[in-house]
């Protein structure tokens, strides 16, 4: 039976990072909303790639998720971190982004933000 390493599956999720990436690019328009994930964090950042700037960055580590959920890596901080990244959004006025899973699967955490980013009115 073949297991797979630890490195073996980093290298394949940036694989597929990187073939989803020179498909999807992020403009003023339309900001780019990359999500990385780690076991105790999953983080989320708007980026305009034609300027290279990033619009917002969020993540569990907020002292408003923090407050709220005792530990950051699971589906339920994933939903607060995706509903508080709508409302900034909003402030910014973006409304439409081109959603960049980051290799992962869309499933779980990275599902749940998504999902509640659309709640929030932001179209992808």
């Amino acid at each position: 039976m073949l297991i797979l390493s630890e490195i073996d599956k980093r290298v394949a999720r940036i694989k597929r990072h990187k073939r989803v990436r020179k498909n999807i690019s992020g403009s003023s328009e339309r900001p780019r909303l990359c999500i990385f994930r780690s076991l105790k964090h999953i983080y989320a950042q708007v980026i305009d790639d034609r300027k290279r700037i990033t619009l917002v960055s969020l993540s569990t580590l907020n002292p408003e998720i923090k407050r709220k959920e005792k530990y950051q890596g699971n589906i339920k901080a994933a939903k607060m971190l995706g509903s508080l990244l709508a409302k900034k959004l909003e402030e910014k006025g973006i409304k439409k982004v081109v959603f960049d899973r980051g290799g992962y699967l869309y499933h779980g955490r990275v599902k749940a933000v998504a999902e509640s980013t659309r709640k929030g009115k932001i179209v992808f």
